[in-house]
């Protein structure tokens, strides 16, 4: 996991707060100064709460579970939707759907209608509706894919939901609160970071400032993933090693049985001998 470095974050304009009047007050700790109107954050704080944040991130990743990113607006969505792809994780960058975790049975049906309406394209059934109907199929298909199949890997509730931009993505954050759900965002000078578990203080206006922060954050997450796939690993030599002795066992039983059937098969042959034996003395007797 690569350090924070301050002047990174300032070279990508991290620092750029909004208007002084649209400030909230609660974001006064992260506040460096104000200049021109406007409100300058402090990119020491910000690279320290950006540093917490991966860690917890990596852990979360590390412990197999999901980290759903959120960001519906124009300048953040491209970005997440290539960084959240490249480390597998589910990312949101059309219109939030209502319900899209405290009713995620329902989200799920509809994930479930995609992966039927497949189906139905592979083994023929498709073709065997009518020209209007095949349209209406396409369409749902296309409007589902559209707002959920960046999600359809998703089939639990995520370990976590990283933000871009709270103040736009607030029912996502309300969604989140009410399941526990621990929230890491980027929180400018005109947001509450009392919503958030995790504050990373940052400019989430400009498409720079967001692809800086996010490439620490799925680096973080790269990290956690390689990470669990190492112990998995270390874990399938450790259950391969005492393969040798279960196959010893094997051989020694192969071996019993194959004497246990040698030993029937002898006798079976001595009961054949006597009875040959005996036959032709009895009908020398009868003679």
């Amino acid at each position: 996991m690569t350090k924070v470095e301050v002047k990174e974050l300032l070279d990508g304009g991290v620092h750029f707060g909004h208007l002084t009047r649209k400030w909230d007050p609660n974001m006064a700790p992260y506040i460096y100064m104000e200049r021109n109107g406007i409100h300058i954050i402090n990119l020491y704080k910000t690279a320290a709460k950006l540093e917490e944040a991966s860690q917890a991130l990596a852990k979360i990743a590390a412990s197999g579970r999901k980290i759903l990113f959120v960001a519906t607006k124009k300048q953040a969505k491209d970005i997440v939707s290539d960084k959240a792809g490249n480390v597998n994780m589910p990312y949101i960058t059309e219109r939030w759907p209502g319900g899209m975790l405290t009713n995620f049975v329902t989200i799920r049906k509809a994930v479930k209608k995609m992966a039927t309406i497949d189906r139905m394209k592979k083994d023929g059934t498709f073709l065997t509706l009518s020209k209007k109907e095949r349209l209406q199929v396409d369409r749902l298909r296309a409007k589902l894919e559209k707002n959920l199949g960046s999600i359809s890997d998703m089939t639990r509730l995520p370990g976590a939901i990283f933000v871009v931009d709270i103040k736009r993505e607030h029912i996502a954050i309300k969604e989140a609160q009410k399941l526990n759900i621990p929230i890491f965002a980027m929180v400018d000078t005109n947001s509450d970071p009392r919503q958030v578990d995790y504050v990373i203080p940052a400019n989430d206006d400009a498409s720079k400032s967001i692809d800086k922060i996010l490439s620490h954050v799925t680096d973080a997450i790269a990290s956690g993933l390689a990470e669990r796939k190492a112990e998995k690993t270390a874990k399938d030599e450790g259950k391969d090693t005492p393969a040798p002795k279960a196959e010893v066992k094997e051989v020694a039983k192969t071996e019993v049985k194959e004497t246990a059937k040698a030993k029937t098969e002898a006798v079976e042959v001595k009961e054949v001998a006597k009875a040959e034996v005996v036959t032709p003395v009895a009908s020398q007797e009868e003679e």
